[in-house]
């Protein structure tokens, strides 16, 4: 009797994808408003920039495209993160990087769950930004036991999921049946839930210590709370849904608009007012939630640790300019001239050692591969033998997801937690340790100098 075959985790990841993308666009019908606004900037921008749609076809970016998403996710325990990470594993995603949020007013630290295979990321590179509350940072200690007590009591996982999620652990991987039953198992957990787990009373003292406390501790599950397509131009896609009449997020979040775009900028429609249910000793008492939104990114060249450095440097800038640390105002004209002191050519760029490069042949070095090797890539691109792409940023900003969550979260609240960072206690809640991007990174750019016998 043959064995089953298995569906690999890239297959299974993209059907996934594919099935949240549906849920969402069911439950929160402006996101599919946002996807169709993003396929037309999309089209637009690639039909004038000839050159960009070309180095996209070059690096299977332009097939991705349509399909791109990150999502994110809020848990409330070390029990749900582990479970998490045993069912991003499923579908080939992997912890990279670790984000703390409190530094920037949020009360969360974070990892992103995605690919780490080239191939695999061009297949579906669907991430998920996955926060863990850190009750620790709620001043009042019988609030904070209150909603560990909360969080103890939920199930957030389906017991058919937890099943196939061991069955694959144990098999190897899932066959065809089992893949698409994971599939409609694992949903559950990201589903909206408009009936509330705690009394009203208990929703507004959570929501006084932190409007994201409320969004993650008193509901069944952590539900979804924004899907994320990929945008060639995100300053055209703000302008689309402003002109629209899409409730747009005034400042679009990380650097400013550049000829060369870098790491990662993104905008949102504003989170929708939600009815709830809450429940109570005689009937349910009505109410609202706010929390689930449509977000919109660029992607641009990923920095080296030397670039990061000196983008933190000018963010931090154009922040602290108006001495309260704040994106009001001017913030736009701040950032650009903050910003005027990073190089924004590829050539410098490259040159100066402040972002990562794939290398390849040209058609010249095509014809003439004995010529390249052993020359360095700087004698072969001025030779016309090789080109340099810039690799794509595929991870996350703290400040900027900050920025998201707070303005989305029904308020204007900007907590003043310190600096928290603690990766140790994320990665015991984890399960073990996140993959540092920036040697991802490296490894991807020294891989392509390797391939073609080049050195720096």
């Amino acid at each position: 009797m043959n064995a089953p075959t298995l569906v690999s985790p890239d297959e299974i990841r993209h059907l996934f994808a594919q099935a949240m993308s549906r849920m969402y666009r069911e439950e929160v019908p402006l996101y599919g408003a946002l996807v169709e606004l993003v396929a037309e900037v999309n089209a637009a921008s690639l039909a004038a920039d000839p050159a960009l749609a070309g180095r996209l076809a070059r690096s299977d970016g332009l097939d991705r495209l349509d399909a791109e998403r990150h999502g994110a996710i809020r848990v409330g325990t070390p029990r749900e993160l582990a479970t998490l990470r045993r069912m991003f594993a499923v579908m080939g995603m992997h912890p990279v990087d670790y984000y703390d949020l409190a530094v920037a007013g949020v009360p969360v630290h974070a990892t992103a769950f995605r690919p780490l295979d080239p191939a695999s990321l061009a297949r579906d590179p669907f991430r998920v930004f996955t926060s863990l509350l850190r009750l620790e940072l709620i001043a009042d200690t019988a609030l904070r036991d209150e909603a560990a007590a909360i969080l103890d009591r939920r199930a957030i996982f389906t017991p058919r999921a937890l099943a196939l999620i061991d069955r694959a652990e144990q098999a190897g991987g899932l066959d065809a049946d089992e893949a698409r039953a994971f599939v409609e198992q694992a949903l559950e957990t990201f589903r909206w839930h408009s009936e509330a787990t705690v009394s009203h009373a208990t929703y507004q003292a959570l929501l006084s210590a932190h409007r994201l406390v409320a969004d993650v501790v008193c509901f069944r599950g952590p539900h979804i709370n924004h899907l994320t397509p990929r945008t060639l131009d995100i300053d055209a896609a703000q302008r689309a849904m402003q002109a629209r009449g899409i409730d747009a997020k005034a400042v679009i979040e990380g650097p400013p608009p550049r000829r060369c775009p870098i790491l990662l900028r993104q905008t949102s429609f504003k989170a929708l007012q939600e009815e709830v249910m809450f429940p109570a000793e005689h009937r349910a008492d009505a109410g609202t939630h706010t929390a689930r939104f449509g977000e919109i990114e660029q992607r641009g060249l990923a920095l080296t640790p030397k670039g990061r450095a000196l983008y933190d440097r000018l963010l931090a800038q154009a922040r602290e300019t108006d001495g309260a640390g704040s994106t009001a105002g001017d913030y736009p004209a701040r950032l650009a001239q903050a910003f005027a002191a990073f190089p924004d050519d590829e050539a410098t760029l490259r040159r100066e050692g402040l972002g990562y490069f794939r290398y390849a042949l040209t058609a010249d070095g095509e014809a003439d591969r004995a010529a390249v090797a052993g020359l360095t890539a700087d004698a072969a691109i001025e030779a016309g033998l090789v080109r340099a792409d810039p690799v794509v940023y595929e991870d996350f900003l703290p400040v900027s997801a900050a920025g998201i969550f707070q303005s989305n979260l029904g308020g204007d609240e900007q907590r003043a937690y310190a600096a928290q960072a603690n990766q140790a206690a994320f990665e015991a809640a984890l399960g073990g340790p996140v993959n540092d991007a920036f040697a991802w990174y490296a490894q991807l750019e020294q891989a392509s100098l390797d391939a073609l016998g080049l050195t720096r």
